[in-house]
């Protein structure tokens, strides 16, 4: 009973798989398709990361999906995986000050032209999470929620979370105070109450967390008010 239940999920699981195929097939008249997508725009903290990959035409990767909809263990299972199995991958980052300096969309533009430019191979078309991305000379396909509707940018999708959650993970031992290794700088209730207890670090950004400094400093000056 338990070998032939195993046995309907793994079909499930291949179905499910060979519908996210839809586009690479639609598609494969070019010899190279890259997957593109990224991590981190939302959060008050830390860099936006975008990944980008290039699979097999025949690579067999089990659970490949949103990375938003797979468990950390799976994702970290898949990180491996993925790098292992790659044509190619290559992931591009933003930092807070690059955010601040060019807001958060054109720093996504930029770090997603990172991972395709640091990619060891030339892609001929990229499958994109819902964008085309500006400055880049091959054939684009934005696809909305494409992480969940295409192998290669669910592919690209994980690489992207998971170095992002490494990288937050590296900064919780450097401000442990801020907890970025649950949160990974997104505005939870315990990272904002941290934020104005502590007043920010070097990684938030500045562009993100004005409304919860200045709440802070009026606070601030209310309970002076009170004291004097």
């Amino acid at each position: 009973m338990a070998a032939a239940l195993k046995g309907e999920r793994l079909e499930k699981e291949l179905l499910r798989l060979e519908a996210m195929r839809e586009f690479e097939k639609k598609y494969a008249d070019y010899a190279l398709i890259c997957g593109v997508d990224e991590a981190g725009r939302g959060p008050l903290a830390g860099p936006v990361a975008a990944g980008a990959v290039i699979l097999p035409r025949d690579a067999q990767i089990l659970y490949l999906n949103d990375s938003k909809k797979l468990s950390e263990k799976r994702r970290e299972e898949l990180f491996l995986e993925i790098k292992e199995k790659a044509v190619a991958f290559h992931v591009g980052l933003a930092g807070p000050k690059r955010i601040d300096e060019i807001n958060i969309l054109q720093a996504t533009y930029e770090a997603m032209r990172e991972a395709v430019n640091g990619l060891s191979a030339v892609p001929d078309i990229l499958l994109n999470d819902a964008v085309t991305i500006p400055g880049l000379p091959m054939k684009q396909v934005g696809l909305v929620k494409g992480d969940a509707r295409s192998v290669s940018i669910a592919a690209a999708s994980i690489l992207a979370k998971v170095t992002r959650d490494h990288i937050m993970a590296e900064y919780d031992s450097q401000y442990p105070q801020y907890g970025f290794a649950k949160h990974k700088g997104y505005g939870t209730a315990a990272h904002i109450v941290a934020l104005k207890e502590f007043g920010p670090t070097p990684i938030h950004r500045k562009s993100f967390i004005g409304k919860f400094v200045k709440q802070k400093r009026e606070e601030e000056s209310v309970s002076l008010e009170a004291d004097a």
